[in-house]
């Protein structure tokens, strides 16, 4: 587990699960991205595990980016970045989606090399309507 922190790593046996918990929504902040991350560079260096999920607790997935630093500088890890380093990971990353994947959430779930969904799951890009481009890659990744 990373100490203080909404993100958690377990481990079952050769597949390493990361957990986002930051309710009510999983909104990704910056202590979701540095969380995810740090889960991202442990699973790179430990050989013994062969691929991850990424998931969330509660009653949905991810719902996009967090409202409250749209009004301050970006702080890195960026989202951008958290997407790429999932995507270029040398094992294979799967986005276990329930509730919703919206906006930054979608993103990190198409920089997943597989997305498994519930039935009702439900998954967009809202910021669209507000005149903003997706900015961790999505519009390049949805066609795809």
């Amino acid at each position: 587990m990373i100490d203080r922190s909404p993100v958690a790593l377990t481990r079952h046996g050769t597949v390493a699960v990361i957990t986002v918990d930051h309710p009510p929504v999983n909104a990704i902040n910056h202590a979701v991205r540095s969380g995810l991350m740090a889960a991202l560079r442990e699973i790179e260096g430990d050989p013994g595990i062969k691929a991850a999920v990424i998931a969330a607790s509660g009653r949905t997935f991810m719902a996009g980016s967090d409202i409250r630093e749209f009004d301050s500088a970006p702080r890195e890890p960026v989202l951008k970045d958290v997407v790429a380093a999932v995507e270029s990971l040398s094992i294979p990353v799967v986005a276990a989606i329930h509730g919703t994947a919206l906006g930054g959430g979608l993103e990190l779930a198409m920089g997943c090399h597989y997305r498994v969904a519930t039935v009702n799951a439900k998954a967009g890009q809202p910021e669209i309507a507000l005149g903003l481009i997706p900015g961790a890659g999505g519009t390049q990744r949805l066609p795809r």
